[in-house]
């Protein structure tokens, strides 16, 4: 690997789930409580959402659409997986307090020198990621609405993804599944259950910053039913048992003379 990584955002269309997750979201998708929504996915395996009290994802059966309703003013996120590959939306219902992102972007534009920000057409975010500070600020910035993934074009010196990827093991850890570093991508592997699996995609775009290409190898299994107890048959009424009175024997009698 050289000595810095370039990581681009999702090239992707907006519909199908990008390389990998990580903040920022790949789309922001604004509801209305008591309101459905619907969009058209090219693919999509399974949908999960963060906070089920703010809003829900279904997938219709028989099609690739998925129904988004809003249930109460707030922000969630929705995570996306297909053939391998994840993405994460934020969902944002009615109105919720605005996102203090003016002093993120400070903050961000202190720790990482270089940073820029364009408007318009182009807009977008660009920096070169060269020591945690810069990376926990960045985080910081990411994970409010104000960018999403392909607005993104962040460089990567060697030692912070290093840092990344250690945060990234540190989150596994506890679900028995490893993450490790293949080119300019990240491989986790192991097995576990579907939750298991969810919750380890989860971590991933939680601790990650920038767009970093997934490869997918955990083997994911169902959770083994309990073994069920053998059939008795059914249920039989013992009787009482039989009381057999014993008599003593007859007493012998005298003839009469």
């Amino acid at each position: 690997m050289s000595a810095r990584m370039y990581a681009v955002g999702a090239l992707l269309a907006l519909l199908v789930p990008a390389l990998a997750g990580a903040w920022p979201v790949d789309l922001s998708v604004p509801l209305e409580p008591g309101k459905e929504h619907f969009h058209k996915l090219a693919t999509v395996d399974w949908v999960e959402v963060e906070d089920a009290s703010v809003a829900t994802a279904e997938v219709l059966p028989g099609s690739n659409e998925l129904l988004l309703t809003g249930h109460s003013t707030g922000r969630t996120l929705l995570l996306l997986y297909a053939e391998g590959r994840f993405a994460v939306w934020r969902l944002t219902v009615g109105t919720p307090p605005p996102e203090d992102v003016a002093s993120r972007l400070a903050a961000a534009r202190k720790a990482c020198p270089d940073l820029k920000t364009t408007e318009g057409e182009e807009r977008g975010l660009s920096a070169t990621v060269k020591d945690a500070a810069c990376r926990t600020a960045l985080m910081e910035l990411l994970r409010t609405d104000a960018y999403v993934a392909r607005e993104l074009d962040l460089t990567f010196d060697l030692p912070v993804l290093q840092e990344q990827l250690a945060s990234v093991v540190a989150g596994l850890q506890p679900l028995g599944l490893e993450a490790r570093y293949s080119g300019a991508g990240i491989v986790l592997s192991g097995t576990a259950t579907p939750e298991v699996h969810h919750r380890a995609l989860w971590e991933l775009f939680r601790r990650s910053v920038g767009r970093v290409p997934l490869s997918d190898e955990v083997e994911v299994k169902a959770p083994e039913a309990p073994a069920a107890a053998p059939d008795a048959g059914p249920a039989v009424k013992a009787e009482p048992p039989i009381q057999v009175e014993v008599l003593p024997p007859p007493k012998k009698r005298k003839a009469r003379p």
